[in-house]
């Protein structure tokens, strides 16, 4: 109940008008998003780097209605790969874009122009030499992300995908993705789902984790294991073994704010562990959906209030 009442309060304008408004908000914020200026997240992949860890960074930002505005978070992309390139951190640093930013949600050929511009971000993320992932949102747009998706591995074929375990589909969408060349990030799925589409008990959730996780780690493809849980670390771990996978023949992911102690433990020990870092003003969205993924972080962000006042 708390987590869809939190999910809900992710997309009410009522609610965000709120909570940017309280000056006691941005300190906890900036637990989980690197800053709102670019200078921010480089400083964060910076750092991440040094500590031996990999990194996809996320201009925030989705449901954008304006073609203009697409088109600027397009632009924010390019910049922030060019820069990438420049620092020479490219090798280490990839970005992750919601198609919803660029144009998915626009009214009128919404997926042709996510297509188009969802292209450039990936032309200059070639120029740069690294890569892009394309996040997946609610499941109306999982059609749309795929067909997407598969336009783009024609001209880049290092396209990378993601996908939810909580949707019923996701065994199937990861037996078709489970292919030489693709990269696939598996999550569990934050977004406020009908039972009609999505498992609707953790339990059930898990489950679906670790059968989804059996078939991208005895596919040919590259899995990314996008999980804050020990025990689905641990099982992709025993998975990856058992399928004759080395360190460098997948990877895990985190969130930037979550378990960082953990994260350095996982990259010390060898493996890849690639943090997602988002950044920038349209943070409300997300940070909402932190806050409901697990009750420790709204303690932690009630805590924090508290203590400031």
């Amino acid at each position: 109940m708390l987590r869809s009442t939190m999910l809900a309060a992710a997309r009410s304008q009522g609610v965000r008008r709120l909570v940017e408004a309280n000056p006691l908000t941005r300190p906890v914020v900036e637990r989980f998003v690197a800053g709102t200026d670019p200078v921010d997240a480089v400083r964060v992949t910076r750092t991440l780097r040094e500590q031996g860890m990999h990194v996809t960074l996320d201009h925030l930002g989705e449901d954008t209605l304006d073609a203009q505005q697409a088109a600027d978070t397009v632009r924010a992309y390019q910049e922030m790969l060019s820069v990438l390139a420049a620092e020479g951190l490219a090798d280490r640093a990839e970005v992750s874009v919601k198609l919803s930013a660029v144009g998915q949600s626009l009214p009128t050929d919404g997926e042709k122009i996510a297509l188009d511009n969802a292209r450039l971000i990936c032309e200059a993320a070639a120029a740069a030499g690294t890569t892009v992932t394309l996040d997946m949102e609610d499941h109306t747009t999982t059609d749309s992300t795929l067909a997407i998706l598969r336009d783009l591995r024609v001209d880049f074929p290092w396209v990378g995908a993601v996908l939810q375990s909580y949707l019923h589909r996701t065994e199937q969408d990861c037996r078709d993705l489970a292919t030489e060349g693709s990269r696939v990030r598996l999550c569990k799925g934050a977004y406020s789902e009908p039972a009609s589409v999505a498992y609707q008990d953790r339990a059930e959730v898990d489950r679906s984790y670790v059968r989804c996780l059996k078939i991208l780690m005895n596919g040919a493809g590259y899995p990314m294991v996008a999980t804050h849980d020990p025990r689905m670390v641990s099982i992709a771990a025993d998975l990856a073994a058992r399928a004759g996978r080395g360190a460098g023949d997948f990877e895990y992911q985190m969130l930037y704010g979550i378990r960082p102690e953990e994260q350095k433990r996982i990259a010390a020990a060898g493996n890849k562990l690639r943090v997602y870092v988002a950044y920038g003003d349209e943070w409300y969205g997300y940070f909402m959906r932190r806050l409901a993924e697990r009750p420790a972080n709204l303690v932690f962000f009630l805590r924090s209030l508290v203590s400031q006042h």
